[in-house]
């Protein structure tokens, strides 16, 4: 029948018309919920942002804090030395004694020079293995010209020896800048090498003469 038709084409736009209205508002709820997500995710990253922020600045400042610590680690080694390869017991139980009677002739000092010794004792270290080098000596001179002229002195001399044992003299420093200062061992090697004039400064700074130039470097 004809007004059947007409009416089934009449509920056919009304039903679609509901249909796109409940999707445009499942389309704008879907927009909402994401529209809370991107707000929190964009306060998530601002709060991520800051934190990074405050991790750097703390990570800066426990940076700057160990840096003073070792400076004065190493303010408080000023007058010291570290004497490398004298046999264990040599010196009999008297490190001040010993010392102050070798290192005079081991270093050709003149015989005006007065080794003032604070004090001087074995490294604190575990029970040695067989055939691991003996422990050094820690040597506080009671004046900072006395523990130079000792350095010194076993800089132009080169090799020591005595007793058959060589001996190193080296300046005592803490274990930080010790490993800063020992990265430019390759670097001083090849200049020795080359018979370049060069010397490694305090903190960690590798001075370079080259035909009348002098430059100075504190990474090798």
């Amino acid at each position: 029948p004809v007004h059947v038709a007409v009416g089934s084409a009449l509920i056919q736009p009304i039903a679609a018309s509901r249909d796109m209205s409940t999707d445009i508002k499942n389309i704008l709820m879907m927009i909402n919920k994401l529209t809370g997500v991107i707000t929190t995710t964009f306060a998530t990253l601002v709060e991520l942002k800051d934190l990074i922020c405050k991790v750097t600045e703390l990570r800066k400042q426990i940076l700057d804090l160990c840096f003073k610590v070792d400076d004065q680690e190493n303010c408080a080694r000023r007058n010291n030395v570290r004497l490398v390869g004298f046999p264990e017991g040599v010196e009999r139980g008297r490190p001040i004694k010993f010392l102050q009677e070798t290192l005079p002739e081991l270093l050709k000092l003149p015989s005006s020079s007065a080794l003032e010794v604070e004090r001087a004792h074995r490294s604190l270290a575990s029970k040695l293995a067989e055939g691991q080098r003996p422990h050094p000596f820690i040597v506080r001179f009671l004046r900072y010209p006395v523990r130079e002229q000792v350095l010194t002195a076993a800089r132009s001399l080169g090799t020591l020896e005595w007793n058959g044992s060589r001996i190193l003299v080296f300046p005592d420093l803490s274990r930080d800048l010790m490993e800063q200062r020992r990265r430019f061992m390759p670097i001083k090697k090849a200049l020795r090498e080359k018979g370049l004039k060069y010397g490694l400064l305090y903190l960690a700074t590798l001075k370079l003469t080259c035909e009348g130039e002098t430059r100075s470097f504190t990474e090798p």
